[in-house]
């Protein structure tokens, strides 16, 4: 991949806040996990920014992508399914920020799953 990638600033188990950003044009957000609260799931690596290829430009610097896990109940207000169901996106880094309203760390589905 051309270019130097970023250096990840999360990591599995990390709290993190989606930004809600009024974005003119092609984005991979969905609007309906901006401003909202999840578990950094995964690192999958660093790839070039969705955002700026859509309009040719380089998509440079390489960007951290991350797995982040989501509640429905916080995610849609009249949820009605099992409060234990999730949702997970693919988020990339620059949309996200540190969550300070609960703790730092918590479990990951990969560390939930390990004997």
């Amino acid at each position: 991949m051309p270019g130097p990638a970023a250096t990840p600033r999360f990591q599995p188990g990390d709290r993190v806040r989606v930004l809600s950003l009024n974005v003119r044009g092609h984005h991979r957000t969905p609007w309906y996990i901006q401003g909202k609260t999840g578990v950094v799931e995964r690192l999958h690596g660093p790839y070039l920014n969705p955002e700026s290829l859509a309009y040719g430009a380089s998509g440079l610097p390489p960007q951290p992508l991350y797995l982040v896990r989501f509640n429905q109940s916080e995610l849609w207000e009249d949820y009605s399914g099992p409060r234990s169901d999730k949702l997970l996106a693919d988020v990339f880094e620059h949309w996200l920020e540190p969550a300070s309203d609960a703790p730092a760390k918590v479990s990951t589905q990969d560390e939930r799953s390990s004997p």
